[in-house]
């Protein structure tokens, strides 16, 4: 039983590894697509914060006064963790079925389209690092050597991303409502997690269910070795990969038990 296990796995491993350029060259594809005819180009990845940044930071550090420390950076901080998983989740969310003339004609592994969906939200968050870079040099920020770190919580943001985008991708092939009740969930997940508000400012037990929020670890670790040198805890990354490792597998888990009757509803 173990051995047709360890089999069954391995050739997970090994059909990913066939497919790998082909999943290469999807991202690269919404790369091209998102920033055709566009002057800037990948630009916009770096501007788009930038602005949006600047405009946020009028609002709330101005006219409601929130009391925090280099807002801008704080504020670049933690919506870079909340866009990232915003654009992977809305994008996997409709994979499948966009993928629909594909997936009818020729044998890909369905698994193929809500993980590339993820991986160029991915590369466009790597691009947005670098307007956190130019507002934490123009703020004078102290940078220690925890910055070196950043790449930890983007991981376990990515890792979650993965399967909560499966776990998406799965329910908007039976019921197509699920996009357009995201959307609307995403916009008060937003405002669930502290990005452009201190925690300070909320009472205790908001504050305890804060902490059933994935988002709000991310953001927390993220900023923690970007904006402040702290080095996270042993339970803060074992809080973290606990929510990338579940629902990475129940994503693994309903994506693979319903894939074979994607067709029938596509």
């Amino acid at each position: 039983m173990k051995t047709d296990k360890k089999k069954e796995i391995k050739g997970y491993f090994e059909k990913f590894f066939k497919y790998r350029y082909l999943l290469q060259e999807l991202v690269v594809k919404d790369v091209k697509v998102k920033y055709r005819r566009s002057v800037l180009g990948l630009l916009w990845s770096v501007l788009n914060p930038l602005l949006m940044m600047l405009v946020i930071t009028a609002v709330f550090s101005t006219i409601f006064k929130f009391k925090i420390e280099n807002f801008p950076a704080y504020y670049l901080t933690g919506s870079l963790i909340f866009n990232f998983v915003s654009e992977a989740t809305t994008g996997a969310i409709t994979s499948i079925v966009n993928g629909a003339g594909l997936i009818k004609k020729v044998y890909i592994p369905k698994y193929i389209f809500p993980m590339e969906k993820v991986l160029f939200a991915f590369v466009n968050a790597i691009f947005s690092l670098i307007a956190v870079a130019i507002v934490l040099l123009i703020l004078q920020v102290k940078m220690t050597w925890t910055v070196i770190m950043f790449p930890i919580p983007l991981i376990y943001t990515l890792i979650f991303s993965i399967g909560l985008g499966l776990i998406l991708a799965t329910l908007n092939v039976f019921f197509r409502d699920v996009g357009h009740l995201y959307s609307v969930w995403i916009t008060a997940w937003m405002y669930l997690t502290p990005i452009i508000y201190p925690i300070e400012i909320l009472p205790e037990f908001v504050k305890n269910i804060l902490v059933y929020n994935p988002l709000y670890h991310y953001v927390n670790y993220f900023r923690d070795v970007v904006l402040y040198g702290t080095v996270p805890t042993l339970y803060e990354n074992l809080v973290c990969i606990l929510f990338s490792v579940i629902f990475l597998f129940i994503g693994l888990i309903v994506f693979k038990r319903n894939q074979d009757k994607f067709i029938l509803h596509i």
